[in-house]
C-alpha cells in the first residue's frame, strides 16, 4: 500500500434484481426502491438504489481488492446521480494516505448520470 496505487476499477451492473434485494436486506422498505410505478409518481424516472446498498458494494470493492485481512474501519459516502436498472456503476479507488497498517482510500462510483457515490474507506490491512 503506497499513497497514489489505484485499485483496478470494479463495474457493477445495476438490475432491479439488486437493488430490491439490497433494500430488502437493509430493511429499507421505501416504495422507490422496490415499486416502479410509486418510484415514477415521486419524480424518478424508476426505482433507485439506496444508500446502504451502495455503502456495501463500497465496502466489497475495498476488502476484495486488499484481501481476506483488511478491516474496514471507515466508511464515509456521499451519493449523487441514482443508480436505476439498466445502467452500470464503475467503481473506481485511489489511496490517498498510508499510516503503518491502515490506508485511506478515496473511492468513485460513476454511472450514466455522473456519479453515484463519492468518498473516503479506511482500511487497515493486517500482517
Amino acid at each position: 500500500m503506497n499513497p497514489g496505487d489505484e485499485l483496478p476499477p470494479l463495474r457493477i451492473p445495476i438490475t432491479r434484481t439488486l437493488i430490491v434485494a439490497g433494500a430488502v436486506a437493509s430493511r429499507d422498505y421505501q416504495d422507490v426502491h422496490h415499486d416502479a410505478e410509486l418510484a415514477r409518481e415521486k419524480g424518478s424516472p424508476d426505482v433507485f438504489m439506496n444508500i446502504l446498498t451502495t455503502n456495501g458494494l463500497v465496502g466489497r470493492y475495498v476488502t476484495d481488492h486488499f484481501g481476506p485481512r483488511a478491516v474496514l474501519r471507515k466508511v464515509a459516502i456521499r451519493l449523487g446521480a441514482p443508480n436505476h436498472p439498466g445502467d452500470t456503476m464503475v467503481l473506481t479507488g485511489t489511496v490517498t494516505d498510508v499510516d503503518g497498517d491502515t490506508a485511506s482510500v478515496r473511492v468513485v462510483g460513476a454511472n450514466g448520470l455522473g456519479h453515484h457515490v463519492t468518498g473516503t474507506v479506511t482500511v487497515e490491512v493486517t500482517r
